[in-house]
C-alpha cells in the first residue's frame, strides 16, 4: 500500500513540477496537481509537504497571498509534530514568516521565528540562517539592539558549529547595523576583530575574498558617514580591486562557492549585486568629495547593471534590493545635476525617484525624508524659499537620523540668511554651532563653520566671517572636500574685496575659480566671476575684467535658461507636496520666478547656495 502511495504521490508531483518549470510556468495546472495529493488522504509527512509546497508556490506565483498564509500555517503546525523533519518544518516557519512581514504583522513572524530557532539548535544550516532572519526583521523595525544581540549569539554558535566563514559574517552583519545605528565607538572593535579574522584566513579564498568585500565596504561606508573622503582612498581602491577580482570570467559562480560544512553556506550579496553596490559606494565619494563627472560616471554605469539584471529576472523575481540601489544612486545624481546647475535634470529625475517610491510604498517609508530635503534643494536653486522652508521642514518632521537632521539645518540656515530673518536663524545657531554639533561627520562640522562665516559676512563682521571660513578651509583641506574648499575660499575672495585688499582677494578667488571649473560647480564660476570682473576693474585692467564679464554673463544666461525651463515643467508642482500621494504632473503655467536670479548678473552675486551644503 505504501509503494502505491508514494507512486501516486511522485506522480504528481512530477506533474506539478513539470507545469512549474514550463516557460512560462503553468502555475493554475501545478496548482491543481498539488491540491489533488489531498484527495488520497495522504500520510502526515506528504501532507505537509504538500501544504509548503502549495504556500510556496501560491506565495511566489500569484497574488494570493491569504490563502498561501493558510496553507503554510498549516505546514508549519502539522511539521512540528513529525520527527526528523527538519526541512519541511524550518522552510515552512521561514516563508510563513516572510509572508506575514509582507502583510505588516511582524507580530506574528517574530514569534514563530524565535520557535523555530529555537527547535534548530541541532541544524547548524537552519539555526544560523533562522537568526539571520530574525535579526533582519528586528534591524527593519529599528530594533538594532534586539537585532545585533541575535548575531551576536550567531558569532558565538557559528564559533562553537565550526562554521569559521559564517562566524565571520555574523560579526561583520553586527558591525553594518551598528554603522546604521551610528553607534560609532561599538563599530572599530568588531572591525578590527572581523579584519583579522579575514587576513587569518586559511580556508576556501573565494570565500576569504566575499569576506574580505564585506569588510572593506563597511570599512569605507565608515569613513564616508564620518565624512573623512581623503582618509577612507586607500580602503576605496583596496575594494574596487577586490570587485574586480570576483567579477571575473574565471571567479566561479555564487552557487559554486558551497562548502562541505552546512553551517558556511551563505552569502551576503550575490557578486552582481555587489558590483552595483561599488558603483554607488564610489559615486556618493565622489560627489562628497566635489568629482561630479566621476560621480555621474560610476552613477551611469550602476544604473546600467541594474538594468540588465532586471532584464534576466522574471516577472515573479523582482530583487527589491535593486530598487533601494536606483534610489540611492538617484539620490547622488540629484544633488550632482543641482551643483552643475542642471535643474530641470535634476527635477526630471526627483520625478523619477517619486515614481519608484509609488511602485515600491515600503521605500517611500525609508526614503520620505531624503526626498523631501532633495525637494527642498532644488527650491532653493529655484529661488522657491518658501518651498524649501516646508520641504527641510517636512524633512525633519519624519527623520530620525542624526546627519539627515544636521544637513537639513545648516540647508535651513542658508534659507533664513538668504530671506534676512536672523529671528529663526538665531533659533537654530545651537543646532549648527560646529563646537558642538550632534554629528560625528568632518564634512558637517566643516560645513557648520562656512555656514558661521556666511551669517557673519551678511552682518559685516568680516574678522569674525574670516576666523570661521578660514577653520573651514582648513577643515575642507585636510579631507579634499573641493566642493567646501572652493565655496570658503570665493566667500573669503569676496571679504577681502569688502575690505579693499585687492591682492588678498584675488589670492582667493582665483584657486576658487579654478577648482569650482574643475567640479564643475556653476554657482561658484558665476560668483568668483562677479568678484573677478570688480578685482579687474580695480585693478584698471579693462581686457580682463571684459573676458570676466563675458564669462560672468555666460554663466547667469545658462542658469537663466535652465531656470525656466525648470519652472515651466509639470514636475516642478512637486515643490508643494508634503504628503499623501504624489501630486499629478499637470503642466506649471503660472509665470516663473526669475527676476532674483536675473539680478545676478549685475551685481556681486552670491552663490545659488541651495547646495552649499552638498
Amino acid at each position: 500500500m505504501a509503494s502505491n502511495q508514494d507512486a501516486w504521490y511522485l506522480s504528481l508531483l512530477g506533474i506539478a513540477e513539470h507545469f512549474r518549470t514550463s516557460n512560462p510556468p503553468n502555475v493554475k495546472h501545478c496548482i491543481q496537481c498539488l491540491q489533488a495529493v489531498f484527495n488520497f488522504k495522504p500520510p502526515p509527512r506528504v501532507e505537509a509537504r504538500t501544504h509548503l509546497q502549495l504556500g510556496n508556490i501560491l506565495f511566489t506565483y500569484t497574488k494570493n497571498i491569504d490563502l498561501a498564509k493558510t496553507h503554510l500555517e498549516q505546514a508549519w503546525t502539522l511539521s512540528q509534530t513529525i520527527a526528523s523533519f527538519d526541512e519541511v518544518k524550518f522552510e515552512a516557519a521561514s516563508i510563513l514568516a516572510v509572508v506575514y512581514e509582507q502583510l505588516s504583522q511582524s507580530n506574528l513572524s517574530k514569534p514563530i521565528l524565535r520557535k523555530a530557532v529555537e527547535l534548530s539548535n541541532g541544524n547548524v544550516y537552519w539555526h544560523c540562517r533562522l537568526i539571520f532572519q530574525l535579526s533582519q526583521i528586528h534591524a527593519s523595525e529599528r530594533d538594532y539592539t534586539s537585532a545585533c544581540s541575535l548575531l551576536g549569539f550567531g558569532v558565538e554558535y557559528a564559533e562553537y558549529a565550526m562554521a569559521h566563514y559564517t562566524r565571520v559574517l555574523f560579526l561583520l552583519s553586527k558591525a553594518m547595523l551598528l554603522l546604521i545605528a551610528k553607534r560609532f565607538q561599538e563599530v572599530h572593535p568588531l572591525l578590527q576583530q572581523a579584519s583579522l579574522l579575514v587576513e587569518a584566513w586559511q580556508g576556501n579564498p573565494h570565500q576569504k575574498e566575499y569576506l574580505k568585500v564585506f569588510f572593506l565596504v563597511l570599512q569605507v561606508c565608515h569613513y564616508l558617514m564620518a565624512g573623512q573622503i581623503k582618509s577612507v582612498k586607500p580602503s576605496l581602491k583596496q575594494l574596487q580591486q577586490s570587485i574586480q577580482t570576483i567579477t571575473q570570467p574565471t571567479w566561479p559562480s555564487d552557487e559554486e562557492l558551497t562548502t562541505e560544512n552546512m553551517g558556511d553556506m551563505f552569502m551576503w550579496m550575490p557578486k552582481e549585486h555587489l558590483c552595483v553596490l561599488v558603483y554607488l559606494i564610489t559615486a556618493m565619494h565622489s560627489m562628497q568629495g566635489g568629482y561630479l563627472d566621476k560621480a555621474q560616471k560610476y552613477t551611469d554605469k550602476a544604473l546600467i547593471q541594474i538594468e540588465k539584471l532586471r532584464s534576466k529576472s522574471t516577472v515573479y523575481d523582482q530583487q527589491p534590493i535593486l530598487s533601494t540601489f536606483q534610489l540611492l544612486l538617484l539620490e547622488q545624481i540629484i544633488m550632482c545635476r543641482l551643483v552643475m546647475g542642471n535643474k530641470a535634470l535634476a527635477l526630471q529625475e526627483i520625478s523619477q525617484a517619486c515614481a519608484l517610491c509609488e511602485q515600491h510604498p515600503r521605500l517611500l517609508t525609508t526614503h520620505k525624508a531624503p526626498l523631501h530635503t532633495l525637494l527642498g534643494l532644488y527650491a532653493m536653486s529655484m529661488n522657491c524659499m518658501e518651498a524649501a522652508e516646508v520641504q527641510f521642514s517636512a524633512a525633519l518632521q519624519i527623520s530620525q537620523e542624526r546627519e539627515l537632521w544636521t544637513f537639513v539645518h545648516l540647508n535651513l540656515a542658508i534659507v533664513y540668511l538668504r530671506t534676512k530673518r536672523e529671528p529663526e536663524f538665531q533659533s537654530l545657531l545651537e543646532r549648527i554651532n560646529p563646537e558642538t554639533l550632534p554629528s560625528a561627520s568632518h564634512s558637517l562640522r566643516a560645513a557648520a563653520y562656512y555656514v558661521q562665516g556666511l551669517q557673519s559676512f551678511f552682518q559685516a563682521r568680516y574678522n569674525d566671517a574670516k576666523r570661521y571660513l578660514r577653520e573651514s578651509l582648513k577643515m575642507a583641506n585636510a579631507e579634499d572636500l573641493n566642493r567646501l574648499t572652493s565655496c570658503s575660499l570665493v566667500l573669503l575672495g569676496h571679504i577681502f574685496l569688502s575690505l579693499g585688499n585687492s591682492r588678498e582677494s584675488m589670492n582667493m578667488v582665483t584657486p576658487a575659480m579654478q577648482l569650482a571649473s574643475k567640479i564643475p560647480d556653476v554657482h561658484v564660476q558665476l560668483w568668483a566671476s562677479a568678484v573677478l570682473r570688480d578685482l579687474y576693474r580695480l585693478n584698471c585692467d579693462p581686457g580682463r575684467e571684459n573676458e570676466a564679464y563675458v564669462t560672468h554673463c555666460n554663466y547667469s544666461q545658462m542658469l537663466l535658461k535652465d531656470h525656466f525651463t525648470a519652472s515651466q515643467l509639470p514636475e516642478h508642482n512637486l515643490i508643494h507636496w508634503t504628503d499623501g500621494d504624489f501630486p499629478v504632473m499637470l503642466p506649471h503655467t503660472t509665470t516663473p520666478s526669475i527676476q532674483r536670479v536675473s539680478n545676478h548678473a549685475g551685481t556681486l552675486a552670491l552663490p545659488s547656495s541651495s547646495n552649499v551644503m552638498m
